[in-house]
Order: structure tokens, then C-alpha cells, then sequence
């Protein structure tokens, strides 16, 4: 059977990003300054951020205009096809109806360019010659070293360890667009040297990565940081892949009854949610909305609500989420862009609200949903969204065993071209289940427990 496509024109392209904040009943509480533990002003994040970014962070403006720049860029790729999936749909033998917004079109292969597209357009506008970021899978870093390429700045990327080892052409693909790339923990940063000298093996992390990131960053006139997902503006740019999958499910002439996306900092899985949520917070539709991430890392499943350090070494902000301790070091799965200790304030607040839901799965049973989907569909995804995969089977499965004609949405945010090592591994028996200890959890979140209370 033949997929069906549902696309609009670029004159279609969403003109503005959508802002939940306008729409929340409760909103997160502040961000923390690290040493003061006061509440971040302005001037603190002027460090970091270039000043527009800085008013997207704070406002609560329901929409923010896209800029013209912004949008010719957006062009070259979308509006990305949402896709119904019939031909997964009868492998499974289910009633339900499977759609998946497909964003693997864009030049980096996932959803990250949608906001580092105009991450590197307010730096620009703003002097700033060099952006600097950290990168867990190496999606991105890809897409920061494009938008960086495409708007003349110079990019330094840290990428996690035991990523930078499985995905080497990652490395490569960052590399061409310009970028210089350091597998983190690195012996550039002090911070980096520090985890060194502690564990010279270390495979690393996120929130490693994302320390150093910050000391290159903070200690540089010329420098910015630029976090690819997480912050308030990331998720609200994101939001121009929902808002088209809400035009094109109105082509289709249905709305979900189930919404997945994997969630690791929470940039996708918002991006995709959020114009639904906002029909849902107007109390109009009630879809069954759910975050999907891996056992190894499971934050919202088994976390705890709390103020916490974004990053290891304690150089960045000190935000309410759930948490498993920003001391915690993941185990290596291939799903790199999962490896993070926290998740976004809002993506949290929500879950916290019953807004949301979420899952998590083994890394064994999303491999084998996403060699289902590979060989009905066609396409290879990646680890990360192998998560979401993993959900809209499971829902499909349950909707064929009530006999139910669910309408199930899905993103998938990238394809798995660059993660082939991960299935040669899958295919070969070498990848193994992993799930996380509760005396893991309970170390890390033990190292916190001096810190304010959300």
C-alpha cells in the first residue's frame, strides 16, 4: 500500500513561533544563579545569551513573530511531510491510523535546525563571532555547525565521549560544515581535566559537556553559548514543526488521540506537542500526550522534582526539573540524545501537572520497533526516535487488541544514517538492556538535597 503524504506549500510555513507560557496554568518557578542560588536576572544571562534570546527566555507573548531572515532559511527544507504510515499500520494488523511528522528532511537529518537556525541568526545580529555548545548524539552539533556555516560564525562543539567513539561520522559531518569538535570530558577546560583526573576513562555525559561548554563560553568576550534544547526559546522555536502537523492533520481530515516524541532535554518532543496542548490547556480536545525516554536515563519516570545544576561542574544555572541528579553519568546506549540528567522546566511542569505523561523503554525492545518500522516504512531512524516508535507500536498493539480505531501521532526527528554501528551491534546480539539502579539514582539525587525546593 502506498503512504500517504500530506504536504504544504512554503507560503504555508508557520509566521510565528508558539509560546505556551501563555497558555499554562502554573509556570515553573525561576532559574537559579549557581553561586547565589538567587533568582537569574538579565545581566546574568547576558553572559551567556545574546540579548534577544534573552527576552524569547522570559516572555510569555503567545506568539513571537519569525523573523524574514529566519524564514528563508527554514525554506530550504520546509514544510517537512507528515506521513501515514499504512504500510506499518498492516504489518501490525492494527485499526489504528500511525502518522509521523517526518523531520530527517532538514540538511543535518533531524529537528535541531529549527532552532539553531535562529539561535545563529540573534547571534549574528548581535557581533558575536563564535558560538559554543555541547552535543550528546552529535544531532545538535550538526545542526549548530550548519546554522554557524550558514550565517559566517565560527562554532566549537563538546561532544560526549562515548558518542564522539560511536558516531565518528558525526564528528565528520561537523566538521565540514566547519566546526571544531572535542570529545568531552577534553583536557581544554578545567572542568574537563577535573573529570579526567578522576576517571581518565569516563565515556562522559551531557551535562559534562555542557560544563565545559559554559567555561569556554563565560571566560570568552567573543564567545556565547547556545544549549539545543531545554530553555524556553529552544522549545518555542520548535514549535514550527507541531503547527504544521496541525495544518496537516487537518488535510487528513482526523486529530490524534495519542501524541509521542522522545524526550531527552524535551526540544522534540515539545516542538511536536505543544500546538496540540494549547487545543488541550483550552479545555477544546483532550489528547493523550506522552514524553518517551530511555530506561537507562529514565527523568520523568523515576526522578525527582527539584532544583538542580544543568551541568556537572555547577558553572550553570540551577533550574526545577525532574531530575536524577546532575551528577549522574548515563550508561553508554546508542540513544545519545537521550543521555540527560534533567529535562526542560516547562516539558516538567507539565508532567507535573498530569498534562502530560511519559514512558520509558529498553534500549533492545526500541531497536526492534525501529527495524519494524525500517522495513515497512522505509525509512531508518535513530536511536532517539526509536523511543517514540517503540510508544506508537505499543498504542497500536493496544488499539488492535480493543478493537479501537485510534488516530496515533509521532515525531520522527531524525533518520539513523549515521548510527549504523548501533544496528550492526543490534543485529549481531552485542547491544545489551540496561536499566538504571536505584542506588544510582539515589547517589546522585543525595548530592542535591541542600538545594531550594521548587
Amino acid at each position: 500500500m502506498r503512504p500517504t503524504k500530506f504536504l504544504l506549500t512554503e507560503r504555508e510555513l508557520p509566521t510565528h513561533w508558539y509560546n505556551i507560557q501563555a497558555d499554562m496554568k502554573t509556570l515553573p518557578g525561576p532559574g537559579l544563579h549557581p553561586q547565589t542560588l538567587q533568582p537569574l536576572t538579565y545581566d546574568d544571562m547576558r553572559v551567556l545569551l545574546p540579548h534577544d534570546l534573552i527576552v524569547q527566555e522570559m516572555c510569555q507573548d503567545r506568539w513571537v513573530p519569525i523573523p524574514e531572515e529566519v524564514m528563508n532559511i527554514y525554506a530550504l527544507w520546509r514544510p517537512t511531510p507528515l506521513i501515514r504510515a499504512h504500510r506499518l499500520e498492516e504489518a501490525l494488523g492494527t485499526p489504528a491510523h500511525i502518522y509521523y511528522k517526518w523531520e530527517g528532511t532538514s540538511p543535518a537529518g533531524s529537528h535541531k535546525p529549527n532552532t539553531a537556525i535562529p539561535i545563529a541568526y540573534y547571534n549574528k545580529v548581535a557581533g558575536v563571532k563564535r558560538i559554543v555548545t555541547e552535543t550528546g548524539a552529535g544531532q545538535w552539533g550538526s545542526a549548530l555547525s550548519l546554522a554557524c556555516n550558514l550565517f559566517g560564525l565560527e562554532c566549537l562543539v563538546y561532544m560526549v565521549k562515548i558518542s564522539f567513539e560511536q558516531k565518528p561520522f558525526r564528528k565528520s559531518l561537523m566538521q565540514t560544515w566547519g566546526a571544531t569538535v572535542h570529545a568531552s570530558p577534553s583536557t581544554t577546560t578545567n572542568s574537563g581535566r577535573a573529570m579526567l583526573e578522576r576517571d581518565p576513562n569516563m565515556p562522559g555525559s551531557l551535562s559534562i559537556a555542557m560544563s565545559e561548554a559554559i567555561e569556554v563560553a563565560a571566560t570568552d568576550p567573543n564567545s556565547t553559548y547556545a544549549l539545543g534544547s531545554g530553555l524556553n526559546h529552544v522549545l518555542m522555536h520548535q514549535t514550527v514543526l507541531g503547527l504544521e502537523a496541525k495544518k496537516q492533520m487537518e488535510m487528513a481530515g482526523e486529530y490524534p488521540d495519542e501524541i509521542y516524541g522522545c524526550c531527552g532535554g524535551g526540544s522534540n518532543f515539545a516542538g511536536l506537542s505543544f500546538p496540540f496542548l494549547a487545543d488541550k490547556l483550552a479545555g477544546n480536545t483532550n489528547p493523550h500526550v506522552v514524553a518517551v525516554e530511555p530506561a537507562a536515563c529514565p527523568t520523568l519516570t523515576r526522578g525527582i522534582y527539584a532544583y538542580d545544576h544543568v551541568d556537572t561542574a555547577r558553572v550553570g544555572p540551577v533550574i526545577p526539573m525532574y531530575t536524577l541528579g546532575s551528577g549522574f553519568v548515563p550508561a553508554g546506549i546508542h540513544a545519545g540524545g537521550l543521555r540527560f540528567h534533567g529535562d526542560a522546566p516547562l516539558v516538567c511542569q507539565l508532567y507535573k501537572d498530569g498534562v502530560i505523561g511519559a514512558e520509558a523503554y529498553r534500549q533492545l525492545e526500541v531497536f526492534e520497533a525501529a527495524v519494524t518500522f525500517a522495513r515497512s516504512e522505509g525509512i531508518v531512524p535513530a536511536p532517539e526516535s526509536a523511543h517514540a516508535i517503540r510508544a506508537a507500536v505499543n498504542a497500536a498493539l493496544r488499539a488492535k487488541e480493543a478493537g479501537e480505531q485510534k488516530v496515533i501521532l509521532f515525531s520522527l526527528s531524525g533518520h539513523g544514517n549515521f548510527d549504523m554501528v548501533a544496528y550492526d551491534k543490534y543485529f549481531a546480539g552485542d547491544l545489551e538492556d540496561y536499566t538504571l539502579p536505584q542506588e544510582e539514582i539515589d547517589r546522585a539525587l543525595a548530592e542535591i538535597a541542600h538545594l531550594p525546593k521548587p
